[in-house]
């Protein structure tokens, strides 16, 4: 016989199951569209169960992101995180740039959808305009990060003499949700053929 589950676990399950609702009614229903009432009801909890647990609809929206993004509830910086530990230290540039591509690629498949909405919904919101201000900050910073280790491991020999802070630039664009977005999510592009045409198209545009 199974043990009983503890206390923390039973949170902890019961938080996922909110956070999971949440994500399928954001993506079926918009922000707007979506009440903290569809998503007790979704998750098979009381109302005041997200309220204590969350405090807020935009709280809820934010973890919901923070997890997506990272792929867990860990509290570990991306750039401490093993992909971009392989990013930075892998000495080929090249192949740094793949798994570039391949990093984000894995993050997109989970967060996209929940970018998608964060990003529909900061022009009527400033607080989710902050929250996607300060996702788009993020983001840069890693890529600037990455730009930085790319600079240093071709002697500065980048395309054009490309400075960091434009690498980082066209990293950003190349692998943002909203590229993502356009040639995933509405033109069909399978996420494994995005991410070969987004390695590809880093090497073309940044290394000689």
């Amino acid at each position: 016989m199974a043990a009983p589950l503890t206390r923390a676990e039973k949170a902890r399950r019961t938080r996922q199951r909110m956070l999971g609702a949440a994500a399928r009614l954001f993506a079926e229903k918009g922000w707007t569209g979506t009440t903290v009432e569809d998503i007790a009801r979704t998750a098979e909890v009381g109302v005041q169960t997200v309220y204590f647990t969350f405090g807020s609809k935009r709280a809820l929206l934010k973890e919901l992101l923070d997890t997506a993004v990272a792929g867990d509830a860990d509290p570990v910086a991306t750039l401490d995180r093993p992909w971009a530990r392989e990013v930075l230290d892998e000495p080929d540039p090249a192949a740094q740039l793949a798994l570039q591509a391949a990093g984000a690629r894995r993050i997109l498949e989970r967060a996209a959808p929940v970018l998608e909405v964060v990003r529909g919904a900061a022009s009527a919101d400033p607080e989710l305009a902050e929250l996607w201000r300060l996702n788009h900050e993020q983001r840069h910073a890693v890529q600037l990060r990455f730009a930085q280790a790319l600079h240093a491991k071709t002697g500065g020999s980048l395309r054009h003499g490309l400075d960091g802070a434009t690498v980082a630039d066209i990293a950003l664009t190349v692998l943002g949700p909203e590229t993502y977005d356009l040639l995933v999510t509405r033109r069909g592009w399978a996420p494994a053929r995005w991410e070969k045409w987004a390695a590809d198209a880093l090497v073309r545009q940044l290394l000689p």
